[in-house]
């Protein structure tokens, strides 16, 4: 995967046949308290290693969008304008980019938790996306469309672990951080890539040590195993991964050392 060109909310990648466009939605800062334990309880101070910009966490927000021939296939939309004023870019970045919003052709959430889902909405409150015929997400999230994302409930389509969304993407069950959680593998002509959502938040502790949690999983113990089972995947050779959180563009690899794991962003040689 070769860094093909980039500006303030946007990274294009060539992946053998196929473009990758990593979109920054912003960020969000947390409080260290956000990480759990085995137990399930909190630190009493940061694990050793844990980064922080003025004393919080600071998450990135990003989205994904996979370019094959005439489909243009987003992976999770941001925030819009419905949450922390440090978010809310990623039609800035899609324009940036020299992409038509009217040109994107599928929407696949990993869940629907507000800084992945309420990007459908543009800030001026039309469809952000409005050829978008398909919008795919696990069958527990689609109850999240109401209210302002009402309207794009007949576009929603459930997909289970294997669902193929086309004939280069997969749908992946991972469930634990919420009920319906779901990744996307991606086949390139040269290799993999793992486009997952809230599987690592905090990328500085949970690589090296998977079996932290985070506060807001809906189930802990199962984002734990999930967050293992993903990171042996993405482990193996010719696998890349891009993650929701994970420090902005949110592209590498994986290298795996007994139960531990290390991350190398995409272009750190």
């Amino acid at each position: 995967m070769k860094l093909i060109a980039n500006g303030q909310n946007f990274a294009s990648f060539q992946f053998g046949d196929l473009k990758i466009v990593a979109l920054r939605d912003g960020y969000v800062d947390m409080p260290a308290t956000r990480l759990r334990r085995v137990d399930g309880g909190t630190f009493d101070k940061p694990p050793v290693g844990t980064q922080l910009v003025d004393n919080q966490l600071r998450l990135s927000v990003n989205a994904f969008l996979i370019i094959d021939g005439e489909r243009a296939i987003l992976v999770d939309t941001g925030a819009s304008n419905t949450w922390y004023s440090t978010m809310g870019a990623l039609v800035d970045g899609i324009a940036e980019a020299g992409i038509d919003r009217a040109s994107i052709t599928d929407v696949l959430l990993t869940h629907t938790h507000e800084d992945h889902v309420n990007g459908l909405i543009a800030p001026d409150g039309s469809d952000a996306f409005p050829q978008a015929t398909r919008i795919l997400a696990g069958p527990e999230e689609i109850s999240a469309f109401t209210g302002r994302l009402a309207r794009l409930r007949d576009r929603v389509t459930p997909v289970t672990d294997n669902f193929p969304v086309s004939d280069r993407i997969t749908a992946v069950r991972a469930t634990g951080h919420s009920p319906g959680h779901t990744a996307y593998e991606v086949a390139s002509s040269t290799g993999h890539l793992l486009v997952w959502g809230d599987i690592i938040h905090v990328p500085s502790v949970q690589f090296g040590r998977p079996e932290i949690s985070w506060e807001y999983d809906s189930n802990q113990s199962r984002a734990r195993d999930t967050r293992l089972a993903l990171l042996e995947r993405a482990a193996r050779p010719n696998y890349f991964v891009a993650g929701a959180h994970l420090d902005f563009p949110g592209i590498g690899s994986v290298t795996a050392s007994g139960g531990s794991f290390a991350f190398r962003p995409l272009g750190d040689e």
